[in-house]
């Protein structure tokens, strides 16, 4: 049985425990010790009962992914857990799961083939196998319909949420909520069972309901996936699982899971989600900051600017628990900034999303104030002001005044070098870019920027920081851009050399919103301010090459005062709620425009559209990763889909070139080189890369072992 699961006895109760930290993952071993320990049980004629329960933090936490991965690349799978599972739930003497921490996926299903469950209050349940692109793959869509009911079941298989115990209990997933001790309850609550008649679960089919009766519940969540999971199959394939548990005996609709299953797994969707899994726990290594490396403790923050970016810094740093000073210039900017943010707690607890008590003390921990003086106390400052070398550089000087020794100063610029910031102040070590991606309270990505002095510790401070934040800390070098912003350059600067070349607004747009992206190119730019891109321009302009082709419908949109969502009118026209419609004034204007600049127009396929765009972002990329702004092509990936809307089930702008084939999007940059001129020379790593046969994630393994 190995060390992974251990068999002990309390009187004539059997107890099972599953040692495999951190989360007691399925990994090979685990399914053998409990399918071993139950035969102990059966043998034993002492023992009435079992309580099969977690060591350390957890129960069952889910499948190992990485023998998942495995199964996905093709490697042969074994029996799996279906035998195990049955052999449970056949067991002649009951088993208790004892459920702490979290029971997933696999987990989930190993726990509703016992006979009982108990779990303590604070535990979790749930069935999340759609995140990675499959759906469960051990009875997990035939017996939780008949637990839990079908609608329930639908809703938890196809979105992936975990449910709290309380709302499991009232399902009657769970049986019994122990408060105190959980292994001494389950003992207690395996003893009260031992003399009753044993439930199995795939038995139970007084929960499953006519077709009729079900008719709408699926309906509805083939409808809710289509619009909410665009694009993805598992979601459909786990609502076409639970619909074979409604209408097939429990055997063949296992058969049904299992065909679905495999499906999913050897699908590009599953890998390319696998690959963000293992990427975004992998951005958290860095390389040259060990794990052991001390931090400095944030326990009170300032925040200098109460705008867009201020006020949601300062909510996610409350959200967080964390007291925070916010500071304007004056008194009307700051009574603005504040009622802002209490406009979307507001909406928050309208959503559901907070309760009322939680944000009125996260309010208390937000103190607007109008002088500095504060800060000589915060064991951070974020610095949130307007986009501008001068204004920050003028900020960070002052900040050198105020703040204590071994303060971190960062700032949350999205372009400028923080080596320049740092250069006002005489502790470039404390100094490091915290770049928040907006709505800052929402959005998930947080590019960490070293410069060239900034210490281990401030590095290693903010990567723990980002983590409390809830957000996903991605370490970047400091170039003009970074890493998220310098590639979406190129990726805008295409989107506009469309329309001035014959494309529409909606041609350009419809063709990334239907290959899977949040929203087009030119709808964020609305929705950012196309002003904001203008002034950057402007501001870079003498850093251009002379005689290379530039964009410019969007400054030109500018000079007439659209500046998008907030005029009013910019690639779109909006009218109430801002809804986008399309608008043909700017189809007109930009045909004038380029006729005036002898621009020929023609007729553009969505594919060219995509190639064009994505293209440009991954040429971009590949100069970045050989350049070593970003630690690995997954990094980028990381940044992309929690950043700027990247689709999950792609992998990622480098993943997905990566699934194409870089000799195919090399030979297609070199098209684009040949048509539109030296903006896209092709990257030396993309065209080495290509040349050897080989992908990106090969490229970061040989960085690896190179090191």
């Amino acid at each position: 049985m190995g060390d992974l699961v251990q068999f002990t006895k309390s009187g004539n109760i059997g107890v099972i425990t599953i040692n495999n930290p951190p989360v007691n993952a399925l990994s090979p071993g685990v399914p053998e010790g409990i399918f071993e320990s139950i035969e102990k049980l059966l043998t034993d004629k002492e023992l009435k009962a079992a309580v099969l329960i977690g060591g350390g933090s957890t129960f069952i936490a889910g499948a190992d992914i990485k023998e998942l991965e495995k199964m996905a690349a093709g490697k042969p799978r074994g029996a799996g857990l279906l035998p195990l599972l049955l052999k449970i739930e056949d067991c002649r003497k009951p088993v208790v799961a004892a459920i702490h921490g979290t029971a997933l996926g696999g987990g989930m299903e190993t726990a509703m083939a016992c006979h009982y469950r108990v779990a303590t209050r604070s535990a979790k349940v749930g069935q999340p196998e759609v995140k990675l692109g499959i759906i469960p793959g051990a009875a997990g869509t035939q017996r939780l319909p008949r637990l839990a009911g079908v609608a329930k079941a639908v809703e938890m298989c196809s979105e992936g949420n975990p449910i709290a115990a309380q709302e499991a209990f009232e399902l009657e997933i769970i049986d019994k909520l122990i408060d105190g001790d959980l292994l001494t309850g389950a003992i207690a609550f395996a003893q009260e069972m031992a003399t009753k008649p044993i439930p199995k679960t795939r038995e139970r089919n007084n929960n499953l309901g006519t077709p009729e009766q079900n008719a709408p519940s699926f309906t509805a969540a083939r409808e809710n996936a289509r619009k909410k999971q665009r694009g993805l199959m598992a979601p459909l394939a786990a609502i076409d699982a639970v619909e074979a548990a409604t209408k097939l005996p429990f055997e063949e609709g296992c058969q049904a899971e299992q065909r679905l299953f495999a499906e999913c797994l050897s699908s590009s969707q599953a890998k390319a989600l696998m690959h963000v899994f293992f990427a975004e726990r992998e951005v958290a290594k860095l390389p040259d900051v060990p794990k052991d490396t001390p931090v400095i403790p944030i326990k009170t923050a300032g925040v200098v600017g109460a705008g867009t970016m201020g006020g949601g810094i300062s909510m996610v740093l409350a959200n967080a628990g964390i007291p925070v000073l916010v500071k304007e210039a004056d008194q009307a900017a700051l009574d603005r900034g504040m009622a802002n943010i209490q406009k979307n707690y507001a909406n928050s607890v309208k959503r559901g999303r907070f309760t009322q008590q939680f944000v009125d003390e996260r309010l208390k921990l937000i103190q607007p104030t109008l002088s500095l003086d504060g800060f000589a106390g915060v064991d951070l400052v974020i610095e949130a002001v307007f986009e501008g070398m001068a204004l920050k550089k003028e900020v960070f000087g002052q900040l050198e005044k105020t703040c204590k020794p071994g303060a971190v100063l960062a700032s949350n610029t999205s372009t400028l070098s923080i080596d320049e910031i740092a250069s006002a102040t005489h502790r470039p070590q404390f100094v490091i870019g915290t770049h928040f991606f907006s709505p800052a309270n929402v959005m998930r990505l947080l590019e960490i920027v070293r410069g060239k002095a900034t210490s281990k510790e401030v590095i290693a401070t903010c990567m723990q920081l980002s983590k409390k934040l809830g957000k996903v800390g991605v370490l970047v070098g400091n170039c003009r851009g970074f890493v998220g912003n310098r590639m979406f350059h190129p990726y805008v600067r295409e989107s506009v050399f469309l329309l001035e070349e014959g494309a529409t607004v909606q041609d350009v747009d419809s063709a990334l919103y239907d290959f899977g992206m949040a929203m087009g190119p030119l709808a964020v730019g609305d929705l950012a301010g196309l002003d904001v891109g203008w002034r950057i321009r402007k501001e870079y302009r003498h850093l251009e090459k002379p005689g290379i082709r530039q964009p410019f419908a969007g400054d030109r949109l500018c000079e007439m005062g659209r500046f998008g969502q907030k005029t009013g009118a910019g690639w779109y026209k909006y009218g109430e709620n801002r809804r986008a419609i399309p608008d043909p004034e700017v189809t007109a204007l930009i045909r004038k425009w380029a006729a005036e600049a002898k621009i020929p127009q023609r007729q553009m396929g969505r594919e060219e559209i995509v190639d064009r765009c994505l293209y440009a972002l991954v040429n971009e990329g590949a100069r970045i990763l050989q350049e070593g702004y970003a630690l690995r092509a997954g990094d980028i990936d990381i940044i992309y889909i929690n950043g700027y809307g990247f689709p999950a089930h792609r992998g990622g702008p480098m993943w997905y070139a990566d699934t194409v084939g870089l000799k195919n999007v090399y030979s297609r940059v070199l098209e684009f080189h040949k048509q539109h001129g030296e903006l896209w020379e092709p990257a030396p790593l993309l065209k080495q890369m290509a040349e050897q046969g080989k992908t990106f994630a090969e490229y970061n393994k040989e960085q690896r072992a190179t090191a």
